[in-house]
């Protein structure tokens, strides 16, 4: 979580420093590959709000527009900014569930987002989802499309070249075994789901990214973990936990 917070704000930081950046490029690749400090001594670290929106898992910005952002709460549903973090408006309220995982935006058009409930952070309060939903109007509507008892979503990973192709890691049930977990995909934009990688009720998806040179290669993160009723923070390193990978688009 805290590893996602991070990199939005240097984000967001580093959009407002560009013109600085663009300048530094040449003595940045003079030093042989090492980033000259004069470069980054400028930016500052500083919190952008929304100061009620909770903790956050799911955060997304969307290719083309460096000002816009969308992050999803943990208890709070999916917020936007159009203006680079000045102000944030909520986007999600219609909806049943306020506790988000995983946003998603498309590559190939920003209008369509996606949004996986239900927070994947193990710890002491977790909150549960009832699966996907999507936007086609870049956040003014929301049409729920699936995965109903996955319960927690950790990643929703949009094909950069095709916005109806998705994969979504669910993590499942917290407190017992769960069939619906594991790494889901859908080739029509959330009208079917076909699971493409289960290893058992305890095992469950944490985590997705494609190869950047090519989305036919995917890599998967799985995770044996529970919360029983008696711990907080269990041992969370059960068998079947491990790094997954497909060559054949899933």
């Amino acid at each position: 979580m805290m590893k996602r917070r991070l990199v939005f704000s240097t984000f967001l930081a580093l959009g407002c420093a560009l013109p600085l950046l663009i300048d530094a490029v040449p003595r940045v690749f003079a030093q042989q590959g090492r980033v000259d400090p004069a470069i980054y001594s400028g930016l500052r670290w500083r919190s952008i709000g929304p100061f009620r929106g909770g903790r956050v898992n799911g955060v997304s910005g969307v290719p083309g527009q460096p000002n816009t952002f969308y992050f999803g709460s943990v208890g709070g549903g999916v917020w936007k900014t159009t203006n680079a973090g000045r102000t944030w408006n909520p986007i999600f309220d219609s909806q049943p569930i306020a506790s988000i995982g995983a946003i998603g935006v498309a590559p190939s058009n920003p209008n369509v987002v996606y949004v996986g409930t239900g927070e994947a952070d193990m710890r002491s309060q977790i909150s549960y989802g009832n699966g996907m939903y999507k936007s086609t109007d870049a956040g003014k509507t929301w049409t729920h499309i699936g995965l109903d008892n996955t319960r927690q979503i950790g990643r929703v990973l949009v094909d950069p070249q095709n916005p109806d192709v998705v994969f979504v890691a669910a993590l499942g049930h917290v407190y017992g075994a769960n069939p619906d977990r594991g790494v889901y995909r859908t080739r029509d934009g959330g009208a079917t789901w076909q699971k493409v990688l289960f290893k058992g009720n305890d095992v469950g998806a944490i985590d997705l990214n494609f190869d950047p040179s090519t989305s036919q290669t995917i890599y998967a993160s799985l995770w044996n973990t529970r919360r029983p009723p008696w711990s907080i923070y269990p041992p969370s390193y059960g068998p079947g936990s491990g790094l997954y990978k497909s060559t054949d688009g899933g």
